[in-house]
């Protein structure tokens, strides 16, 4: 996985680019699904890559253009393991702010982080069952 700072000059298309990002982006490139909402209905789904991400949002590769302004659940596996053993997978919600035939940008609303399970981890995380009993 190629990873580096947008501040350095080899992922700034523009000077005007530069200039109007306020937060730092990283260039990740992991796949991501999405989930198009319509209320309680998913309207649409699909499969990207990242190209960049940063606090405030992601810029993907999509299989369609899509629609500015509707709400989206992205979801992609986080490149590094819980305590070097769990998998992790990052849930993003947020919204489509603009679309193009090369990809969407995406508004972060809110995250989080989900373990996707391990052994080794579950055995070490989850203490084996133990009773306890007070003499009276």
């Amino acid at each position: 996985m190629q990873m580096f700072d947008s501040h350095d000059d080899r992922s700034m298309n523009s000077r005007n680019e530069r200039e109007r990002r306020t937060k730092r982006r990283f260039m990740i490139d992991q796949e991501v699904k999405y989930k198009m909402l319509y209320g309680q209905r998913i309207a649409e789904t699909g499969v990207g890559r990242t190209m960049n991400i940063s606090s405030g949002g992601v810029w993907f590769s999509t299989e369609n253009m899509l629609t500015s302004g509707m709400p989206v659940e992205l979801s992609m596996n986080w490149p590094v393991l819980l305590n070097d053993s769990c998998p992790m997978k990052l849930m993003i919600y947020g919204c489509v702010v603009r679309s193009n035939e090369k990809g969407a940008a995406v508004a972060i609303e809110r995250y989080e982080f989900r373990t996707q399970g391990s052994r080794a981890f579950q055995q070490t995380a989850v203490p084996a069952p133990f009773e306890v009993r007070l003499n009276n």
